[in-house]
């Protein structure tokens, strides 16, 4: 299982949006290194949902439901399914993120404008420690 961190802006599709749909497709990324790493994506594998823009800040972990597919008339583009998993009980603002020191290598901090990022599995443990879930979430 690998693990990964969405970005989206709350206000165009936020976290709430995620809980009343269920599932999503994950679409619409127009980055060739963003696409890339959706097409690392497998079945099962983890994703913590970030807040861009306004609030900045990981709000909860999705989980892969489905591989990548082509996405837009071409299909140079990819998307996957993702659903939602839990909400983390505190949420984890950017600003946590870049005062931990267990977290300096986490590519959202140095790529800031990808929307989606990997996420290495020490890296994982420290941000659902900091959002107050157990490791296993």
């Amino acid at each position: 299982m690998r693990y990964w961190l969405l970005r989206s802006e709350p206000d165009v599709y936020g976290w709430d949006h995620l809980i009343a749909d269920g599932d999503t497709e994950w679409d619409g990324v127009r980055n060739y290194t963003a696409r890339n790493f959706l097409k690392e994506m497998t079945l099962g594998d983890r994703a913590i949902f970030y807040h861009s823009n306004k609030e900045k800040a990981a709000v909860g972990t999705m989980e892969i439901t489905r591989a990548w597919r082509p996405d837009g008339e071409k299909g140079e583009w990819a998307s996957v399914a993702v659903r939602p998993l839990d909400r983390l009980p505190e949420p984890v603002p950017l600003a946590t993120m870049k005062a931990d020191p267990r977290l300096a290598s986490l590519e959202v901090l140095r790529q800031s404008r990808l929307s989606v990022t990997p996420v290495r599995e020490e890296e994982w443990r420290v941000l659902m420690e900091l959002g107050g879930l157990s490791v296993a979430s």
